[in-house]
């Protein structure tokens, strides 16, 4: 497998205020950079383990010949519910991300069983392993807040609780369809990469592509499996830091309704209407990338300290803000107006320049 890149679906390279480093962070063998903000790596260093395609936010990256939608449906299908670096994804397992994990564990005729202390892709590095656990403990507390599903880290004491498990799990197989999915899924696009540093520019063709609102293949995995279980009696709400995969936000009084965040957001979770007079939010297609927040010059979009489990099956567009937007009375554009002159900040700033160059002219005629 080679590790491919995608430049159009990263965060940096929608806007230069991004903070993302989290493919940076994971690489066991520090092969990936940042160069002239866009992450970069060298092919022939990469042990395409798939540990930034398991972090990153929207996807950018993937592992030619490796579809995590499509070993979703294959493992479904096998016997085996054990799943073991290298010898089942041909990867580290750090390769699927939180969602995924747990579209696989509530999806499951059986416990999924994860054999952690198996895994040597980071070499001396504990990065992939952490990360893997860390993923699985966030799984397993999600998961927690509406089923009895549970992703299992293979011991010596897993035997007896998959046995038990077991024969309290009835059949789901008729209740998702998965054939259906299987035979509709087609393969990622594969590529070749060059024996060498592998930098990134953006040319106009991703810029175009930017533009476009995308919806990672994990989120509509975990929305399309959600959907087809039983609604929990009640809903918990969690702490917002102990979901890494989406949020909910509010927006304070000090927004300028400058419009950045919705045009920036790249799965469109933000959005406005078609006047600019308001801001919506769907927690269920934000990907968590933080990049809202990077770019909002008055920090005015905040992070909700609690997140509301029943955003998972019940999603909702809230709206954060609204604006009384009228037309310029000199251009006749729309603008989000905070009392006065019904002008808005360009002709404002054309007219003072104004002002100031005939109180110049006459200053000139007077010496």
């Amino acid at each position: 497998m080679n590790l491919l890149f995608d430049v159009a679906s990263c965060v940096r390279a929608t806007s230069k205020f991004s903070e993302c480093t989290k493919c940076v962070d994971i690489c066991p063998v520090d092969t990936i950079e940042i160069v002239e903000n866009i992450p970069a790596f060298t092919p022939s260093a990469c042990t395409t383990c798939g540990g930034c395609v398991g972090v990153c936010p929207t996807e950018a990256f993937s592992l030619s010949g490796f579809s995590s939608i499509e070993f979703f449906f294959k493992f479904l299908e096998e016997e085996s519910n054990e799943l073991t670096c290298q010898k089942d994804l041909y990867s580290c397992l750090s390769v699927l991300s939180v969602e995924h994990l747990i579209s696989m564990a509530v999806a499951s005729d059986k416990p999924v069983i994860m054999d952690v202390d198996a895994c040597s892709c980071g070499g001396e590095s504990p990065k992939l392993q952490n990360q893997l656990r860390e993923n699985i403990e966030e799984a397993n507390f999600i998961l927690s807040t509406f089923c009895d599903k549970e992703i299992l880290i293979k011991s010596t004491e897993t035997e007896a609780i998959v046995a038990q498990q077991e024969l309290n799990i009835p059949s789901r197989r008729s209740l998702f369809s998965l054939k259906g999915a299987i035979k509709s899924k087609q393969a990622f696009d594969e590529a070749v990469d060059a024996d060498e540093l592998k930098s990134f520019g953006i040319d106009l063709g991703d810029i175009s592509k930017i533009k476009n609102k995308v919806i990672p293949d994990k989120r509509k995995l975990l929305f399309s499996i959600l959907k087809r279980v039983d609604k929990p009696e009640k809903y918990e709400i969690v702490a917002t830091e102990d979901i890494n995969f989406t949020s909910q936000k509010f927006v304070d009084e000090s927004c300028t309704n400058c419009q950045i965040c919705y045009r920036i957001c790249p799965t469109g979770a933000l959005s406005s209407d078609n006047k600019f007079s308001l801001i919506h939010f769907d927690a269920m297609l934000c990907v968590k990338c933080h990049l809202c927040h990077d770019v909002c010059e008055p920090n005015a979009i905040q992070l909700q300290p609690g997140f509301e489990i029943k955003e998972f099956f019940e999603p909702t567009q809230r709206t954060l803000a609204t604006f009384d937007v009228k037309r310029c009375n000199e251009c006749g554009n729309y603008f989000t107006y905070q009392g006065g002159e019904q002008m808005c900040m360009r002709c404002k700033v054309e007219e003072e320049e104004a002002i100031e160059l005939h109180a110049l002219a006459r200053e000139r005629r007077n010496l």
